[in-house]
């Protein structure tokens, strides 16, 4: 489906019948708002019952965390997903939940203090916010409401302006502080005028070289505009799921690279007048940097198609040492592209002050040189040589 938003009208409805929907699930446990889930017992274990049985969700972005990092958990619901991850980044990292639901995040909080004490620390904050609109702590822009005036026109700036004020200086997630952003199942639940918004924040506050892992509803087709405004399946995961190859392209039209379909539900979660939905893992990459600078570097593709295509326009040819700029091999030294990219790194290492700019504007080989340097004179045989060694068990 476009981003195009349905009616003021509609949009509201959903809005409310999606409040209303998850309320409900946070005091009896709805079926119909999940998919079937495995998750690594190891981490359910100090997780209450309630919560497990109350957790909505149609996937596991949660293997793509890493230990010390800050991690946040956009829909955070009654917490499931915010317990593990705080037991798999421990005591030296930090995960944030958010959700605009009082009641999922009562729930979340009720468990708080016991999970804590189980696993030997508390690195978790539960913020109530609009996923879309990181900047706004809600409970926080409640308590400073009560002290300005609300009262008619007056009252409309007043509260502009301090919204303003706290996103400005006082944000719930700053810019560029967080390592991994993930959710599981909620960001088709954002009425679609919104979403260009929820991608840019997600954008804002990772690091550079920061991860989005992200598990949600996608199409096979279209949804036809009739589904799109039923608000039980909006609420449901259903109406307002992503056509699966424009889900895709909202990371990359927001800068993020590298975006890649991690996990994909081989049959259809549902089916709804014959366009089949289904769950998707998208991992994306925010770029280390802006700047293109020249540090001899180089990445050789591995294969196994003849050619390949970056979100910057850059080819690299299978077996081809290619010539990358400081930022490109940053992102290809991620973990994720291991099976793809041999890299290869100067023998005498260019200080980054010391670079100069590198043209990414066209394609280019690396010249071994390059990397070794015009002055590499080096031989090594006899001894060193693996096969050579008289007392040698490499061959």
């Amino acid at each position: 489906m476009g981003n195009s938003d349905k009616s003021g009208g509609v949009g509201l409805q959903t809005d409310d019948c999606v409040r209303e929907r998850y309320s409900a699930a946070s005091q009896q446990q709805e079926a119909a708002l999940c998919c079937p889930v495995t998750y690594d017992q190891r981490w359910l274990q100090v997780i209450p019952q309630e919560i497990i049985d109350r957790d909505y969700g149609c996937g596991d972005p949660s293997p793509y965390v890493r230990p010390g990092d800050t991690v946040v958990d956009l829909g955070s619901g009654g917490g499931k997903l915010c317990y593990i991850i705080s037991q798999q980044v421990g005591a030296k990292g930090r995960v944030i939940g958010v959700d605009v639901n009082a009641d999922m995040l009562a729930l979340a909080r009720f468990h708080q203090a016991s999970v804590s004490q189980k696993i030997g620390y508390d690195n978790i904050q539960f913020r109530r916010g609009r996923i879309q609109d990181l900047g706004i702590d809600l409970e926080q822009l409640g308590r400073e409401l009560q002290s300005v005036s609300m009262t008619g026109s007056e009252g409309a700036l007043n509260l502009v302006q301090l919204q303003d004020e706290i996103r400005t200086h006082r944000p719930m997630i700053a810019d560029a502080s967080v390592d991994c952003i993930v959710s599981n199942c909620v960001l088709n639940l954002v009425k679609s005028s919104d979403r260009r918004l929820l991608f840019e924040e997600m954008f804002r506050v990772l690091k550079p070289g920061g991860r989005a892992a992200i598990s949600d509803i996608v199409s096979d087709e279209d949804v036809p505009l009739e589904l799109q405004g039923d608000a039980t399946l909006w609420s449901g995961c259903i109406s307002g799921a992503w056509r699966e190859d424009r889900f895709i392209d909202e990371f990359v039209n927001v800068g993020f690279e590298g975006a890649r379909i991690d996990k994909r539900q081989l049959e259809p979660w549902k089916t709804v007048n014959g366009i089949e939905f289904r769950s998707v893992t998208i991992l994306a990459f925010k770029p280390f940097s802006d700047v293109c600078l020249e540090r001899n570097q180089a990445v050789i593709y591995r294969g196994p198609f003849r050619q390949v295509l970056d979100d910057d326009g850059h080819f690299y040819e299978r077996g081809q040492r290619t010539a990358v700029c400081e930022k490109t091999f940053q992102m290809l030294s991620e973990q994720s592209y291991s099976d793809a990219f041999y890299l290869v790194e100067p023998v005498n290492q260019v200080p980054r002050e010391l670079a100069g700019e590198f043209d990414c504007g066209q394609d280019q080989w690396r010249d071994p040189r390059d990397s070794k340097g015009r002055s590499y004179n080096l031989t090594q045989i006899g001894s060193n040589d693996c096969c050579g060694a008289s007392d040698s068990q490499c061959c």
